[in-house]
């Protein structure tokens, strides 16, 4: 059935000599993840799209389909079902405090930014409200998506935060690729729409959010530990 369990073992096959295999990285390893996984993220993009219908469960959809997608990219067994049935009824909290959390900065700032860019033009001293701006929406973007890692591990609120501002900042060579694919593939979606109209109906959220998860899944408290 559709929403029966669909527990995949990722874990690469023993190699039968002492160092001949090793682990899929890069590219590879991604492509891996999404074929193993291809079902499933079919699955947890038509639960996102189900679950934002009443508007104000967006918040909680969002936190499901990352927790789902985690999973995913962590290796460990997957039920798109049962881990947003999770999220609605008991992480609501934490499903609202992340969205708050990363959309009121993003808003805010790039309100700000286009607000305070418009007045500098007549006024310099309009820039430094404008770096501000601009700043906070920066080193929000960066880190939303380990804010929404952390949060989902269980870590009080003030050190998801902390610790998620401190990874967007201190690898940007992680946390840029992983907002640039998903915010960015979000954004040419939207901007070809209605042409990108099946592909959204299909991947268009379980797969950016499949590439960021995928570009954080070795920073430090981003990725599931080892299933008990």
């Amino acid at each position: 059935m559709f929403f029966q369990s669909d527990y995949n073992d990722l874990m690469p096959p023993e190699p039968e000599t002492g160092g001949a295999a090793s682990e899929k990285i890069g590219p590879a390893r991604f492509l891996e993840i999404a074929g193993c996984h291809c079902t499933a993220l079919l699955k947890v993009n038509l639960l996102f799209l189900l679950g934002c219908i009443p508007i104000v469960t967006i918040p909680l959809s969002l936190f499901a389909m990352n927790r789902t997608v985690r999973r995913m990219v962590s290796d460990q067994p997957v039920n798109c079902f049962r881990n947003y049935r999770e999220v609605f009824r008991k992480e609501w909290k934490r499903g609202y405090l992340a969205f708050l959390l990363t959309a009121l900065p993003l808003v805010c700032g790039g309100c700000g930014m286009w607000f305070y860019l418009d007045c500098a033009v007549s006024n310099p001293l309009f820039f430094l409200p404008f770096l501000v701006c601009s700043t906070i929406f920066l080193v929000t973007l960066l880190s939303s998506g380990c804010l929404y890692g952390l949060l989902d591990s269980g870590r009080s609120v003030r050190e998801a935060v902390r610790q998620a501002v401190l990874l967007g900042v201190a690898k940007p060579l992680r946390t840029a690729p992983a907002a640039l694919s998903c915010y960015g593939l979000l954004v040419l979606s939207a901007l070809f729409f209605p042409l990108s109209g099946l592909y959204l109906f299909l991947l268009g959220f379980s797969l950016p959010c499949l590439l960021g998860n995928f570009f954080l899944r070795t920073l430090p408290g981003i990725a599931f530990p080892i299933e008990e």
